[in-house]
């Protein structure tokens, strides 16, 4: 009697086993799902970036998965915060690759993180569609030139933003000296005051002094006093919001009257926070997009982000919302959820329609897209003009 007992518990145990295999072979959750790792700034000195892109990311693959999912299957996502560090962005990187097994990845919104998490894209073959990082170096191999063939982003990059402010500067404010403060612990800030300086000197201008500072720095008003004496007509600031906001907070405190003109980094809600309205009022921006666009694409964007969050999103949530949707095309478009199949689809993205425009990639993997010129007006961002490519 006990050895039959034995008998039914062996069997019974061997065809739950069975039935388990079946399973995950023929429609169990792992092979009804595709992997996608969502890799953002979520915590750190530009968490507002990094949390505002990952949302928009978000609500783009629920209304993906709403919609049916791709290639019949329904999007999982595995999130990972890479601290707003480079260190911290190969860890993340690597979780949401080896840990979660996602079959390609959308994130990063500041370039020195994108270009650490590129190299372990790259160094395992995944396909990886970044948001707003815009320094060359994320898409280019620093070291031959050469393009990273598994990297790839849905933003405009910096020799186009560096030049369109400075024929902002020159053309619409009408400055010929300029001071350049530059963040040295960015790749970002480096490199956007390199192609503000050359464009801004090729078209006439003059770059008096450059100041450098560092991310996290608190008190600015020695470099400012010095700024001050020189009086230039205008202050190239292509920084990260939180120093860019006390920057000018400071200046204005010191009396200091020239404009203020930026980068994409400016554009987060917690800038008219950090630095006041006032203090705000005569400085520019180059950005991604405006939320004064009504074209229904971004009308519908608009409200949907609303609804789920409650909130206006920024340029950072619209980013992240078309890499989610630029690289759910290429699956798409490859048919396929093997990587390189869809390293190649994204290599073939043309005129993709996001609510930040029509999205073509170039040889270098680049977005060769328009940008906006915001001013700040009592602490509220005002569309000023649209730059073709």
């Amino acid at each position: 009697m006990l050895k039959k007992t034995k008998l039914k518990l062996v069997s019974l145990i061997l065809g739950s086993m069975l039935v388990t295999g079946l399973l995950s072979g023929c429609g169990g959750s792992a092979s009804k799902d595709i992997k996608i790792g969502v890799v953002y700034e979520l915590t750190g000195n530009t968490a507002s970036f990094g949390t505002a892109a990952a949302n928009g990311a978000k609500l783009a693959f629920k209304e993906i998965n709403a919609s049916g999912g791709v290639l019949g299957k329904q999007i999982q996502i595995a999130v990972a915060d890479n601290k707003g560090e480079p260190s911290e962005s190969s860890n993340a990187m690597t979780k949401v690759i080896s840990q979660d097994k996602v079959i390609a990845v959308t994130g990063f919104t500041t370039s020195s993180n994108g270009i650490a998490g590129s190299a372990v894209a790259e160094a395992n073959k995944i396909p990886f569609v970044a948001a707003a990082t815009t320094n060359p170096k994320v898409t280019l191999d620093e070291n031959t030139g050469k393009v990273k063939p598994y990297t790839f982003r849905v933003c405009f990059i910096d020799p186009f933003q560096g030049t369109v402010g400075a024929n902002f500067v020159l053309n619409t404010l009408k400055s010929k000296n300029a001071v350049v403060m530059i963040d040295n612990s960015s790749d970002y800030s480096k490199g956007l005051a390199k192609f503000f300086t050359e464009a801004f000197t090729k078209g006439g201008g003059k770059v008096t002094s450059e100041i450098a500072y560092l991310q996290k720095d608190q008190d600015f008003k020695t470099i400012l006093t010095s700024i001050k004496a020189s009086n230039p007509d205008v202050i190239y600031l292509p920084g990260y919001y939180e120093e860019v906001g006390k920057i000018i907070k400071q200046a204005r405190e010191l009396g200091i009257t020239a404009p203020f003109v930026g980068g994409d980094g400016w554009d987060s809600p917690k800038l008219a926070e950090i630095g006041g309205p006032d203090a705000l009022n005569n400085s520019y921006f180059t950005n991604h997009y405006s939320v004064e666009d009504n074209s229904p694409k971004s009308k519908a964007f608009l409200d949907a982000f609303k609804k789920e969050y409650g909130q206006v999103p920024d340029a950072m949530a619209v980013l992240g919302y078309d890499a989610a949707y630029a690289l759910v095309d290429a699956i798409k478009r490859a048919n396929s959820t093997e990587p390189e199949k869809i390293r190649e689809a994204l290599a073939n993205t043309k005129e993709f329609q996001g609510v930040t425009g029509s999205l073509t990639l170039n040889d270098t993997h680049d977005a060769i897209k328009s940008a906006v010129i915001i001013e700040m007006k009592n602490g509220k961002q005002v569309y000023r003009e649209t730059v073709k490519p």
